[in-house]
């Protein structure tokens, strides 16, 4: 029998609006010994994603929810410290969906082997170079068709995927972009830093007026991750064919309330709109295609990043609390690697 054991945090009820600190459990399980073709995985980085909200309600969904008083589980990023199976030997660095952990253990097959990219983070596996990249590349290229020359409206574009999509538009050909962000800090990262070309504070107020402020002629592609005003803002900028990209809809997680829907929906009809939601699970196999552009472009120093860092998977929580009030820059992640850092801190790259 192991002696060490899995620091785990798990759901112990179902959040009903904002979620609470009571919502969630921190457990500590004894690891048992590896039996054939199993690993122990010492996480390095471990993920916090708004779609995580949507999986606390016991509700219908494309993926099953969170159950309680289970591990939450989700992306996350670590190297094999022990191994019962010669495919993912000691030192291997892995991907998996085993969730909220220091230590995890479990069928070699339920990890994924990633090279190591000498200069490169690990962290990078989970946003840019990994999901996060892919959600973005799969929603322009995939869901939006996008083209040469035509304009996008990004909502949340300071986040991992808005700031994600912003740029990798840019890269296809898209003549302008457009971002909305919580703060005028945002706003300026992302004309400064992440090439848009024109950006506004929706905290603000009247997004229908900034965002036509921004776009005297109109959008063409909105990849959307907030819902609410910012899709009636853009049902109303849209040209003629446009296609909204429906990829999240975080204004609204955490209502208890049915929000209304939008009051100009039959825009979509007299001006031959499409707005189609998609979840990455379908697309996976784009994935391959995915790294064939973005391995060259992050090599040319195409690509930035912002990455928020909290460390110690103790402070799990509060790294997901903090994302869902929009605390993070970038990709919010929880770092489990030893480090005398005990405060959130913002990475970038130049």
């Amino acid at each position: 029998m192991s002696s060490l054991v899995s620091t785990q945090i798990q759901l112990a009820a179902r959040p009903q609006g904002w979620p609470t600190h009571d919502d969630f459990r921190t457990v500590t399980v004894p690891l048992a010994a590896l039996e054939p073709g199993q690993v122990r995985v010492r996480n390095e980085f471990v993920s916090v994603d708004p779609y995580m909200r949507g999986r606390m309600n016991d509700a219908r969904s494309y993926v099953a929810p969170y159950a309680l008083d289970e591990t939450i589980t989700g992306g996350a990023i670590g190297r094999v410290i022990a191994s019962e199976d010669p495919e993912l030997p000691v030192g291997a660095l892995v991907l998996h969906q085993h969730g909220w952990s220091d230590l995890v253990q479990d069928d070699a097959e339920t990890f994924r082997a990633v090279p190591d990219l000498p200069g490169v983070p690990s962290s990078l596996r989970l946003h840019i170079l990994g999901m996060t990249g892919l959600t973005a590349y799969v929603g322009l290229t995939a869901i939006a068709n996008l083209q040469p020359g035509e304009t996008v409206f990004v909502s949340g574009a300071a986040g991992a995927v808005g700031t994600a999509v912003g740029q990798i538009a840019k890269l296809l050909g898209a003549s302008r972009v457009i971002g909305s962000a919580g703060s005028d800090e945002k706003v300026a990262l992302l004309s400064e830093k992440y090439g848009y070309d024109a950006a506004f504070n929706y905290k603000k107020g009247d997004v229908r007026g900034q965002l036509a402020a921004a776009a005297p002629k109109g959008i063409d592609v909105f990849f959307d991750n907030v819902g609410g005003d910012h899709l009636e803002a853009a049902l109303d900028a849209f040209n003629d064919g446009g296609r909204a990209v429906l990829c999240g809809a975080i204004s609204g997680y955490n209502t208890t309330e049915r929000a209304p829907g939008p009051d100009n929906l039959a825009n979509v009809i007299t001006r031959a709109l499409t707005l189609k939601g998609f979840t990455l699970a379908a697309y996976l196999h784009l994935g391959a295609e995915f790294q064939q552009k973005i391995t060259p472009w992050f090599a040319a120093g195409k690509i930035a990043y912002d990455e928020t860092i909290v460390d110690g998977i103790e402070n799990t929580v509060d790294a997901f609390l903090n994302m869902m009030r929009g605390a993070n820059t970038g990709k919010m992640l929880v770092r489990i690697a030893p480090s005398e850092a005990t405060e959130q801190d913002t990475i970038t790259n130049a």
